[in-house]
């Protein structure tokens, strides 16, 4: 019988720093895709968190030789996990707000359920999980507020390409479960390689860099925060919660990245929280709570009347 994945407090706590990394890659996405296009981003973003992380695992002394033997299966992961859906946000963040794109980024886990309830035997769909996702999706709507979602009818295609990338997500969460075995910092590296050998053509003949002008200092430092905090230690972390929690508890990710970007917005922009953002964590919390189910586990064991002996 196929061991249940759950989340533990360590978890949970890496869960919640890769919230944090993610959720600034819209701020850093939006600030860079001013100066740079979508593609030309996208490949600056993975190669250099290529460069990085394949230098950490040289000094840490890491095998790098998995990253030719697998070739197909990171090539696959490269694609799914960067290449497409980087770009696509890269483009509809051109189009639509921040906000915006990330709630339909926060469908990645409806996606996701559904997809590792075809493909995998240790995460099916059970109707607290449904609910919880559902919830989730709800939380970070009300949490966003009715102001973000009355540009919801204007560029559609832009709102289909972050609903698409959103599905590249998921299938790349439940495929990427075939590469546990191996060290995260490899995984990561790997992924990245391979999504920067597929986006250099693309980006020579979409974009032609060379014949734009030279980017802003605020489009290149966050085209390197974006690379080196929320692509390089960000995916290291991934895979490390992916092997351990499963690829539905992963892609949680997605309902806390709106919360930790109001957050930063609170601490570095002095931004205020508004009651409905209050109100959209709480209904978030639910919804990881039924996910999770250990909280509803929990209480009823404490009300659970015992047996007399």
């Amino acid at each position: 019988m196929a061991e249940k994945l759950t989340m533990s407090a360590a978890d949970w706590f890496l869960l919640v720093c890769l919230s944090v990394l993610w959720g600034g890659s819209f701020f850093f996405a939006k600030v860079a895709v001013e100066d740079l296009p979508p593609l030309t981003l996208a490949l600056g973003r993975v190669a250099i968190a290529a460069t990085i992380l394949a230098v950490l695992a040289r000094t840490r002394g890491e095998n790098l030789a998995p990253l030719a033997q697998a070739w197909p299966a990171f090539a696959v992961l490269g694609l799914l996990n960067c290449a497409i859906p980087f770009s696509l946000i890269f483009w509809g963040q051109t189009h639509i707000p921040s906000g915006l794109a990330s709630i339909l980024n926060a469908t990645t886990p409806i996606f996701t359920v559904l997809v590792a309830h075809v493909a995998t035997r240790d995460e099916k769909l059970t109707g607290a999980k449904l609910v919880g996702v559902v919830a989730g999706f709800l939380g970070v709507a009300v949490m966003l507020g009715p102001g973000t979602l009355t540009g919801i009818g204007a560029d559609a295609w832009s709102q289909l390409a972050c609903l698409a990338a959103a599905i590249s997500y998921a299938l790349a969460g439940v495929y990427g479960r075939h590469l546990t075995g191996l060290p995260a910092v490899t995984v990561a590296t790997g992924q990245l390689i391979a999504a920067s050998i597929v986006l250099t053509p693309l980006a020579a003949f979409v974009d032609r860099p060379w014949t734009l002008p030279a980017p802003s200092p605020a489009a290149l430092g966050a085209l390197l925060a974006l690379a080196a905090l929320s692509t390089a230690l960000a995916y290291v972390i991934y895979f490390r919660i992916l092997a351990r929690a499963g690829a539905t508890n992963l892609l949680l990710v997605t309902f806390l990245i709106p919360i930790s970007a109001i957050m930063l917005g609170t601490i570095v922009l002095g931004e205020r929280l508004a009651p409905h953002h209050f109100a959209g964590m709480a209904v978030i919390a639910l919804g990881l709570a039924a996910i999770d189910g250990r909280p509803a586990r929990t209480l009823a064991r404490a009300f659970r009347p015992h047996k007399p002996h």
